[in-house]
């Protein structure tokens, strides 16, 4: 039997895959959380086979949990499910330890087969995301400036790019608008942009939106 740990702060969603898995004969979830800090906690007093992680959860966001469990539990495979496209974050969240990606909108027996795959140790992604990964990682492959940020401004990055203002970050991630305002000032140094609209329009060019 699998046991797997669903976390997403939707309870809506949480319900939804719960019943997805229930009607498996080889996979059970043991455990739910709600948000990054319980999510952490859940990990470290309990044993599971498998996360199921969303990205996007307000405070300590989806690849920040990720690294904190892959420090506690190296060998632990966590599955990112995602709202984003591929473009956005899977190559990030596979770097940082992800054991495979699937956005939101993947069917239930590609979940499933997913989640059977890494439990035995193996890598579950799409074709088109394994091309990417093969470009990502060529020889001959230039840098992009965004590669540069850590998970956290890239995050800030991509919804400063969707056209979302400094105080709407801070509320949806749960932080303060100083915290979101000098992760701001970090992206523009670091990638040499003057302002939002610039910033807007490299996420827009290299589809980080």
């Amino acid at each position: 039997m699998i046991k797997i740990l669903i976390a997403d702060d939707h309870a809506i969603v949480r319900k939804g895959l719960k019943q997805i898995l229930s009607e498996t004969s080889d996979l059970v979830v043991t455990g739910e959380a709600g948000n990054g800090h319980e999510a952490i906690n859940k990990v470290y007093e309990n044993d599971y086979d498998v996360v199921l992680l969303d990205i996007s959860m307000p405070g300590r966001g989806g690849l920040e949990v990720l690294t904190e469990i892959k420090k506690k539990k190296p060998d632990l495979p966590v599955l990112i499910l995602s709202m984003h496209h591929e473009e956005q974050y899977a190559v990030r969240a596979l770097r940082t330890g992800a054991a495979g990606y699937l956005t939101k909108e993947s069917a239930p027996n590609e979940l499933i087969k997913a989640i059977r795959k890494i439990s035995r140790g193996g890598k579950y992604i799409t074709a088109s995301l394994a091309e990417r990964l093969a470009s990502a990682i060529g020889v001959n492959a230039g840098k992009l400036l965004h590669e540069d940020l850590s998970n956290r401004e890239y995050q800030v990055l991509c919804m400063i790019g969707s056209g979302k203002t400094v105080k709407q970050i801070s509320e949806e991630l749960s932080l303060s608008v100083k915290t979101i305002s000098t992760y701001r000032c970090r992206i523009l140094q670091k990638m040499k942009i003057k302002n939002n609209a610039e910033l807007t329009h490299y996420a827009i060019k290299n589809n980080l939106v």
